[in-house]
């Protein structure tokens, strides 16, 4: 957008800090041919005794040449979540601003902004899951800092109108984050390939989905230099550890094997489509860019409490707007959608 001041949005504690230098701050190797004295170690190899890079370069490296940006526009967190957080405590005065959400939407920015003491404004989709762009910008005032864009959406499935994510890029005047956890299911290029038309652009993603790697925790936050800057200022040193990174090395160099993954859940969504559609309880299967579906059923405390007794765990969604009487179902491998479908059958 234009006229864009990042300075204006920057906590005033934040803008002078020093960062923490660690020991692993203060040299560039790969470290073959050092002797390691700097930092309090137990030099007995164990594969661990050291500390990890701080700044993950051989990650980033990686993944800037996929993405096609620079290495200064990534910045690495210990799942998305600390991302985020890491988001508001930089840009965020508690007590003071606000950010903007839009239910139904992840949890996390809820529970995040009153950790952090941060008023959080909800403006609901529309019945058709879309951001009412009008309604964010009537709502948004000088102190409102971001609003936090889910698209593809959990728990709605659908990835949000493109023009509609435009014009907030370009007429609100604070950061627009665009959670991109699901994207790697979905058709819609990455806002990724935006970042420098958009200097209010924060993209975040992870690996805990597409790439199967829930278990190692790590988050991507992808924007300006300026704002990876400000990040880097407050992420703690050590936040992404050594057996993360080399997992997460390993299966993102993996690419066409994640791709191929990625191809069979989106087969096994057609088809769990097709067989909830058979179902008399069944009455509204929502359009899914990502690797669930939200699906409207008759009585859903019933259905889920049906489903739990034949050892199958979905989610019940309808405590969120818009969503009564709706169950998540993430899509499984064939053998599980076959048991589950078997199940459906049977309690319906």
């Amino acid at each position: 957008m234009e006229n864009f001041d990042l300075n204006k949005l920057v906590r005033e504690t934040v803008k002078d800090l020093k960062p923490y230098s660690s020991a692993r701050d203060e040299y560039v190797s790969d470290g073959s041919e050092m002797i390691f004295l700097d930092a309090n170690e137990n030099p007995f190899e164990n594969g661990v005794n050291r500390y990890p890079d701080p700044q993950q370069r051989s990650l980033k490296t990686l993944l800037a040449k996929q993405l096609k940006v620079s290495e200064e526009n990534i910045l690495l967190g210990n799942g998305s979540d600390e991302v985020l957080d890491l988001i508001f405590r930089a840009f965020c005065e508690p007590n003071q601003d606000n950010v903007i959400t839009l239910p139904p939407t992840y949890g996390m920015y809820k529970v995040l902004s009153d950790i952090n003491a941060i008023e959080n404004r909800e403006v609901l989709l529309t019945t058709d899951f879309e951001p009412d762009v009008s309604v964010i910008l009537n709502t948004a005032d000088e102190k409102s800092k971001a609003t936090f864009v889910c698209s593809p959406n959990n728990p709605t499935g659908n990835a949000f109108s493109q023009e509609r994510i435009k014009l907030l890029l370009e007429n609100f005047n604070g950061l627009v984050i665009i959670d991109e956890a699901y994207i790697d299911f979905s058709a819609n290029e990455s806002w990724v390939s935006c970042l420098e038309n958009y200097p209010n652009l924060i993209v975040t993603q992870t690996l805990s989905k597409a790439y199967g790697m829930a278990g190692i925790r790590l988050g991507v936050c992808y924007a300006s230099k300026e704002i990876i800057s400000i990040l880097n200022k407050i992420k703690p040193p050590y936040n992404v550890n050594q057996l993360t990174q080399d997992r997460a090395l390993d299966r993102v160099v993996a690419s066409k094997q994640v791709k191929a993954e990625v191809e069979r859940i989106l087969k096994e969504r057609d088809l769990l489509v097709e067989a909830l559609k058979g179902l008399s309880f069944v009455e509204t299967i929502y359009p899914s860019d990502a690797n669930f579906l939200l699906v409207k059923v008759d009585n859903a405390d019933q259905r889920y409490q049906e489903l739990l007794e034949a050892n199958v765990v979905v989610r019940n969604r309808s405590n969120q707007p818009l969503c009564e009487n709706t169950l998540r179902f993430t899509v499984g491998t064939l053998e599980e959608n076959k048991k589950l479908m078997a199940i459906l059958k049977e309690i319906g």
